[in-house]
């Protein structure tokens, strides 16, 4: 350091070098840094900070200072931060209250107007005022006085406070005295817990402990042999030695002096002596079955000296649920007592109820040797579930899986449940507290984690496999069937009679409808539609290819599952007697089978048996739900996984190909070639709507499925609209309303061909023109509707109410709608082909009247009224022929008929009176004035 030096006399020179030449050294001792100081004061020992601290004022205070106390008191883990801030908070609390009332008394004594002494000063200029007293010396002097006393105290204090019994002897001294030797050997038994975390004494608190533990601990690390620690030559009882050791091993992190870490080594090596003589003795107690005696005495020593956990562990290794494991049963007994793939899980039944009576006598040994401190259950059954659980169940699987897939997954899911009522029939410890039960649930999870990916891969590709073959089976019993009644209806044809007659074939084939259908005076009302009807070859009549009354397929109940008690295929048709000789006849016959086997397309237990299949895997699936973890949400994705797979194999390979091959041959239908038309309604459109039954059966069976192992089982959301299975649960309903549609579509043109049928072979020509016969008698006397209008309407409603109850009521009502519309243009049709008299009108109207009545039935209003237009479009075959302005005025009016009949289309329906070519100049001429002049 550098001073300058005093001038002495005269003027400073102004030479700039001149203070610098007058410069004196006056020290040249260099100072470390503060930081340098602290960091030295870290390592060393707790005497020679003390003897640091003597130095100097500055040395003390960095010695002193709180933060390198508490520093250590952390070490040994005596320190609680929390505990500290909420003492100095209300040390504060106090200090602010203290202050506030000295304010208030110092106020009270040296305030204005306030005359705290006989003799004080007195304001002679104004007696009446008192006087004003600024500044107290006395009390000040007093003050001073007695905070000068405290701070010499506390100088005093300070250096011995907590280290009184520290020797300040060199560190050489192997035998430092020790006055400070503890009378009462059972107080620093316990001296850790004594400490208290106050910031500002953090320093005396530390030097309790170091008072108390320093001298054990320095002994136990200079003595050469560990039965000559003073440790145990101060305590004789067991357990206080495992108190004190404990301390010292706590106390000793606090050593962070040069050396440490031998002196820490040195510490452990007494302690794992003394640990393995008392562990030894454990191990004997725990042979002989002393549980009371020696076993619970020495277990309580462990648990003092560290813990007890290598009591624990030697507890645990010898139970008899780890060493006698063997004993609770062999997982291959699953396998062979039940026969090759098969399972049987009365022996893993019986392998958990021996292991939980185990646990639980165990248990009661634990509550009687171990204090309810110590946590023995858990890692016990952490022991349980790794080394004897998860060896047993494991070697099932592999063995299962090996043996049979389905044997494989009935045992991951049954022993899931099993090992669950076995967490359930654990009995707790007296220290376990409330989370027992879930760290067994917890511990369950960790032995079926590995196995469940492979679980649940294999749980689907199982459920795939089945429903594949489930539906192939079928599908190859209904492709052998087909080919059989092939072979058979083609075994006597002969092909060589059908060349040579192939062209007397083709044209009565041509010319069948000619043969068959009545003279008409127009065209063919089916030259519209290709004929397809069979050819009669080899002096074939249509009564060859009439099949028996007993051959006829009739019209079944609803199908339900009553209805189908086996997986079997059984079509209405039965092979004929004597099989045809043509093959035209025998592809006709072909055709009749196939149409009758319409009903067998798709099955109600095909669906049945795959629902079951499906029930078995999401009912497996899901108890893992319990798992928790990411493991709750795969299973919930593997469930709606099997759902869906069930959707797209019932709904695609089954009963959409299904419902496209009933399509395919309904859309090949043709009521000529049908050789029986007693019974009311169209066989092949009466089975479609038989297998629309079934259809809309196996889709509420669906429903009920999704509702009762999805829904209720929370394994899903209906409201979640971009879930998976809700997505396809809707597409898998749309196909099949398409489907549905469809096939109603061409049962539609089936049924309506029907009509077409029906009306072109059974309506007579003296229906509606009574005398066109030549017998005068035979008018219309026979009031009511004709033997074609009853069979059509019979035809037409025994389809309409066949949908009643097994379609939903929008597409019900667009079948009705749609078929009320083509059969009014099928009608029309009809009606065109006919020539009707004013005599024959009367049936005529009774015959629409009948038809509006039956629309009416069907309650649209939108449909009725093209019958109340047909009826009233009628009216003009009963008009005179007299009449004809009349005629000519009903034909050209256009709101006659709701805009449903233009007056040309009427104009066409008039040219169908038997009296037209009579009136017709009359009826144009008052239509289009024909004949009139221009004046």
């Amino acid at each position: 350091m550098f001073k300058r030096a005093p001038v002495v006399g005269g003027q400073a020179r102004q030479d700039v070098l001149t203070p610098l030449r007058m410069a004196q050294i006056v020290s040249s001792k260099p100072v470390l840094p503060a930081e340098i100081l602290s960091t030295i004061l870290d390592f060393l020992p707790v005497p020679d900070l003390i003897r640091f601290a003597q130095c100097s004022k500055r040395m003390r205070e960095m010695v002193y200072d709180d933060t390198r106390w508490v520093q250590r008191l952390q070490l040994i883990g005596c320190w609680n931060e929390l505990d500290a801030r909420t003492r100095a908070e209300v040390a504060r609390r106090k200090t602010a209250d203290a202050q506030q009332d000295h304010r208030e008394e110092a106020g009270k004594r040296v305030g204005i107007g306030v005359d705290t002494s006989p003799d004080a000063n007195t304001n002679v200029e104004n007696p009446g005022r008192s006087s004003t007293t600024i500044f107290d010396a006395r009390w000040q002097e007093a003050e001073l006085h007695r905070s000068g006393s405290n701070r010499t105290k506390g100088r005093e204090s300070d250096l011995n406070d907590g280290f009184e019994a520290v020797s300040l002897s060199p560190s050489g001294n192997k035998n430092p005295p020790s006055p400070h030797r503890p009378q009462n050997t059972s107080s620093p038994l316990n001296i850790l817990s004594q400490v208290q975390s106050v910031r500002g004494l953090a320093r005396r608190e530390y030097g309790k402990i170091y008072g108390v533990l320093a001298p054990f601990y320095d002994d136990a690390v200079r003595c050469k042999m560990h039965t000559d620690a003073k440790v145990f030559r101060t305590y004789r009882d067991p357990d206080q030695q495992a108190q004190m050791l404990s301390q010292l091993g706590r106390f000793s992190h606090s050593d962070i002096s040069q050396g440490w870490r031998q002196r820490q080594e040195k510490l452990q090596s007494v302690t794992d002596a003394f640990e393995d003589a008392v562990s030894r003795e454990f191990d004997q107690a725990l042979e002989i079955g002393d549980v009371d005696g020696r076993l619970r005495k020495y277990a309580h020593v462990l648990v003092s000296l560290n813990g007890g956990l290598r009591g624990v562990e030697s507890f645990i290794t010898k139970s008899p649920c780890i060493d006698g494991k063997q004993m609770f049963g062999d997982p291959m007994d699953c396998l062979e007592s039940s026969g090759v793939g098969a399972i049987s899980f009365d022996k893993s039944q019986a392998f958990f109820q021996q292991l939980s009576i185990a646990f639980n006598e165990q248990i009661a040994i634990i509550d009687q040797v171990f204090p309810p401190s110590v946590n023995v259950v858990i890692p016990f059954l952490r022991r349980i579930g790794k080394d004897v659980v998860a060896e047993y169940l494991t070697v099932l699987f592999d063995e299962s899986h090996e043996t049979s897939i389905e044997s494989y997954l009935k045992a991951v899911s049954a022993t899931y449940e099993q090992s669950l009522d076995f967490a359930k029939s654990l009995r707790p410890t007296q220290g376990s507290g409330d989370e027992f039960y879930d760290t067994v649930d917890q511990i369950i999870s960790n032995v079926f984690e590995p196995h469940l990916d492979l679980y649940l891969q294999e749980e689907m590709e199982f459920f795939k496999q089945r429903s594949d073959a489930e539906v192939g089976d079928w599908e190859r019993q209904l492709s052998e069937q087909d080919a059989s009644m092939a072979s058979m209806y083609m075994s006597n044809v002969h092909r060589q009679a059908d060349k040579r007659d192939f062209l007397t074939s083709f044209k009565k084939v041509v010319m069948m409808p000619v043969n068959v259908l009545p003279t008409f005076p127009m065209s063919s009302p089916f030259s519209g539609k290709p004929a397809t009807a069979k050819a009669l070859v080899n002096g074939e009549t249509l009564e060859t290819l009439q099949p028996s009354p007993s051959e006829t397929s009739t019209r079944p109940s609803t199908p339900s599952l009553s209805n189908n008690p086996a997986l079997t295929i059984n079509r209405a048709a039965t092979p004929l007697s004597d099989p045809p000789t043509t093959e035209l006849a025998a592809k006709a016959a072909i055709m009749n089978s196939r149409l009758e086997g319409i009903r067998s397309l798709f099955s109600i237990e095909v669906a049945l048996n795959l629902v079951h299949n499906a029930k078995s895997s999401i009912e497996r699936a899901a108890v893992f739900v319990k798992l928790g973890s990411h493991f709750s949400g795969d299973v919930r994705k593997q469930c709606e996984g099997i759902f869906i797979l069930l959707l797209q194999i019932l709904g695609t390979r089954h009963i959409k190909a299904g419902f496209d091959q009933a399509v395919d041959h309904l859309s090949k239908y043709n009521p000529r070639e049908t050789g029986e038309h007693s019974e009311p309604g169209v066989t092949p459109l009466i089975i479609f709507l038989e297998l629309v039954n079934v259809g809309d059966l196996i889709q509420q069976m669906l429903d009920v499925f999704y509702e009762q192992e999805l829904i209720a089982t929370k394994l899903t959301d209906r409201s979640d609209f971009l879930d998976p299975a809700v997505k396809e649960k809707k597409r898998f309903e749309q196909m099949l309303d398409e489907r549905v549609a469809a096939g109603l579509n061409s049962g539609i043109e089936a049924l309506m061909a029907e009509v077409e049928f029906v009306c072109a072979t059974t309506q007579l020509v003296e229906d509606f023109n009574p005398g066109v016969s030549g017998d005068a008698n035979n008018s219309a006397s026979n009031i009511g509707p004709s033997r074609t209008a009853k069979q059509v309407v019979e035809v037409v409603s025994s389809h309409t109410k066949m949908l009643i109850g097994s379609t939903d009521k929008n597409m019900l009502d667009v079948f009705n709608q749609e078929v009320g519309l083509r059969l009014f243009t099928a009608l029309c049709k009809h009606l065109k082909r006919q020539r009707v008299s004013v005599d024959g009108s009367i049936k005529l109207i009774c015959d629409m009247n009948h038809y509006f009545m039956y629309v009416q039935t069907l309650k649209n209003q939108n449909l009725l009224q093209y019958f109340v237009a047909l009826r009233e479009l009628v009216q003009i075959y009963l008009i005179d022929p007299s009449d004809a302005k009349e005629l000519a005025t009903i034909i050209a009016d256009g709101d006659r008929f709701k805009g449903i009949f233009r007056a040309e289309e009427v104009y066409e329906f008039a040219e169908r009176r038997a009296d037209w070519y009579q009136i017709k100049r009359r009826v144009e001429r008052a239509m289009y004035g024909i004949g009139c002049l221009v004046m």
